[in-house]
């Protein structure tokens, strides 16, 4: 089982991005998916998580400006995110818990800057 994250780059404050992560390989079910970041010299946060029923939580830094939602037909979770801030800059890491295991994506780079 692999989770695959992409969408990351550099955009500028008040910007918008949109970071997606597919799991693939032998994957019976996927229970809860997930988004945390690590930004230089801190340590790793949940940004957002989402269960299989839907159940959602966000880091209250990003409440009212990230949103995660999964597509259970395609394994692959989203997080968009909209009014980026430069304390937003970050490496966003996905993760999931398959078929009982959890599991973690590479990170991608997400840099907001004028």
């Amino acid at each position: 089982v692999q989770l695959q994250a992409s969408g990351g780059g550099l955009v500028q404050p008040g910007g918008s991005l949109r970071l997606s992560c597919a799991a693939s390989g032998s994957i019976f079910s996927i229970h809860n998916m997930a988004w945390s970041r690590q930004a230089p010299g801190k340590q790793r946060e949940l940004v957002a998580i989402v269960t299989s029923r839907g159940g959602i939580n966000y880091a209250d830094s990003v409440k009212g400006r990230f949103t995660i939602s999964r597509d259970n037909a395609k394994n692959t979770v989203y997080l968009q995110m909209n009014s980026l801030k430069p304390e937003d800059t970050a490496v966003y890491y996905c993760s999931a818990t398959i078929d009982g295991r959890g599991y973690g994506g590479q990170g991608t780079q997400v840099t907001v800057s004028s």
